[in-house]
């Protein structure tokens, strides 16, 4: 069995968009028959890096799986968090040698495509389950 760590990205200033992505990740998980052994949450997608590391770390973890969203802004700003998101869980996948899957939807999207996209929840976690199997 599969066992997974799994971080959520809180912020979502347009609503339930994160609880919708957990729920179908922990969707995910139980078809699979995977377990996930630790969910940590975190303020938004910028701070997921240190999170998934922290999991990455523990023993009785596979993979880790990272969910959050990233919707359009004012300003440039959500490409930037998106950007050092991404990198940072590379950075740690990679330096673990974990599978860290981004699950993170976004940037640049409204509100009716990141609800429309929530279904990228299970994907993060069935792509991590996946990875671990390798």
């Amino acid at each position: 069995m599969v066992q997974l760590g799994l971080v959520v990205a809180q912020y979502d200033k347009h609503g339930a968009v994160v609880d919708a992505m957990t729920a179908a990740a922990r969707e995910a998980a139980a078809d699979a028959d995977a377990e996930i052994v630790e969910t940590l949450t975190v303020p938004g997608a910028y701070d997921t890096p240190l999170a998934a590391d922290r999991l990455a770390r523990r023993d009785d973890v596979d993979a880790v799986a990272v969910l959050g969203v990233i919707v359009e802004g004012d300003t440039d700003h959500d490409g930037v968090i998106a950007d050092a998101a991404a990198q940072g869980l590379t950075d740690v996948s990679l330096d673990r040698d974990t599978p860290v899957t981004l699950g993170i939807i976004g940037p640049g999207m409204s509100t009716a495509e990141a609800e429309a996209r929530t279904h990228k929840g299970g994907t993060a976690v069935t792509s991590a389950i996946e990875l671990a199997e390798l």
